[in-house]
């Protein structure tokens, strides 16, 4: 028998080669097989719903709305429009003065030298002006109701709601596109007069049969602007043909012109009724008489001794007013748009002064006549080049010189709720 040793030796020496074989055999499969390619990365779709985006503009264009165009409409109160009374009442003075009759005298034809390309451009920018007034002044109506409503209440404030229409009044008179014998001047002429008409026997009913807001109250010198739209009606309807209608409205006004008259005289001695900002504004006292006087006389067709009566009313108190230059002094130390109420009642005084002077022929009436163009042209530059050097000031946040918020609380923007946030549906 083999010794075990042997046995061993001998079974590991027939079993080592196969094992080496299978090993080697093994590692060939192994790097013989090609590598398996990497999975390829997992992809990742955004999908963004259109409603988002669609949120994200509609948010963003109420966010503009909000701080740029929803200040400029709560600020924009009736007290602007001064702006284009004068405006306005300049261009028919332009108008007037560049179509001198064939008898006119030598002061007048050199006025009428002229370029009339001076008095479209004034046109042009009067419309420009008013018709931007008017459109915000109509989305305040619509969007803000409540503010309109504090103007009406305001015993200064709602005098200026008549400022609209007599504008456009003004500017339908002197339109170089429109005779007043035209359908379309008839129906701009109904459409300017009616509200005016609807706000005489709104406020002129209240003046006698409500305790509270009896003129003896609420007397001021902006009350004479609801005169003063009578009489621009008066003569917008005179240049018509409709003596009639003129003669209603004449009445109306002329009527209650003297009741403001007499009432303003027995309460304005301490000049309580007005804020010391607004006394600019008592130079409507030459405004009212000066229409008057152009009224009627395109309602009698000459400057006959009425019209006469009233221009020299209107000049002594023009006198009164400009001989008192300390009474305006608190109310000039910083500018705003309460200093356009000097420029419209010297333009009607200008228009008065210019009928006088074509009824009278004398050098003296003609030489009054270019003073006071003169000086109302002067007067309109000035303040046209003053409101464009502070349009940063022209609506401030806390506006003093509101009429309507001059004895009432100021308007807080802030308090404007606008909901910013959409629904995702919309």
């Amino acid at each position: 028998m083999p010794p075990l040793h042997h046995n061993y030796q001998l079974a590991k020496s027939h079993t080592q080669p196969q094992t080496t074989t299978s090993f080697k055999s093994n590692m060939a499969t192994i790097v013989q097989q090609p590598p398996t390619p990497a999975p390829p990365p997992p992809q990742i779709t955004l999908t963004v719903p259109s409603t988002s985006i669609h949120s994200n503009d509609h948010t963003g264009n109420l966010i503009i709305i909000k701080t740029l165009i929803i200040p400029i409409i709560t600020r924009c109160h009736a007290g602007y429009f001064r702006i284009t009374l004068s405006l306005c009442c300049q261009t028919l003075l332009w108008k007037t003065l560049k179509d001198p009759p064939e008898n006119a005298h030598a002061f007048r034809r050199i006025l009428g030298l002229f370029p009339s390309t001076a008095f479209l451009l004034l046109w042009s920018l009067s419309l420009l002006i008013l018709t931007t007034l008017s459109i915000l002044y109509i989305l305040r109506c619509a969007l803000f109701s409540n503010m309109v409503k504090t103007e009406y209440l305001n015993h200064i404030g709602v005098n200026y709601l008549f400022a609209p229409w007599i504008s456009w009044l003004l500017l339908l008179q002197t339109a170089p596109f429109l005779t007043p014998k035209t359908v379309y001047y008839l129906l701009l002429w109904w459409l300017f007069v009616v509200p005016i008409f609807v706000l005489d026997v709104k406020i002129y009913g209240q003046w006698f049969t409500k305790g509270k807001r009896i003129l003896s109250r609420v007397a001021n010198p902006a009350s004479q602007l609801s005169v003063v739209g009578n009489f621009v009606g008066a003569r917008a309807a005179a240049q018509m043909g409709w003596k009639e209608s003129a003669m209603v409205l004449f009445t109306l006004g002329m009527v209650h012109y003297m009741v403001v008259f007499v009432t303003l005289y027995q309460r304005l001695s301490g000049n309580t009724c007005l804020p010391t900002v607004l006394r600019p504004v008592m130079f409507l006292f030459i405004a009212a008489p000066s229409m008057a006087s152009l009224a009627w006389d395109e309602i009698s067709g000459t400057f006959d001794f009425s019209s006469k009566m009233l221009f020299y009313l209107s000049m002594f108190l023009f006198l009164c007013l400009v001989t008192r230059p300390n009474l305006f002094k608190s109310s000039m130390k910083k500018f705003n748009v309460v200093w356009w109420a000097y420029s419209y009642p010297l333009t009607v005084l200008a228009l008065a002064a210019t009928e006088y002077a074509q009824d009278t022929k004398s050098s003296f009436a003609h030489l009054l006549m270019l003073l006071l163009s003169a000086l109302s042209v002067m007067v309109s530059i000035v303040l046209m080049v003053y409101t464009a050097l502070n349009t940063n000031t022209l609506l401030p946040p806390d506006d003093a010189c509101d009429p309507t918020i001059a004895t009432l609380d100021p308007i807080n923007v802030s308090s404007i709720n606008l909901d910013l946030s959409l629904e995702s549906s919309s």
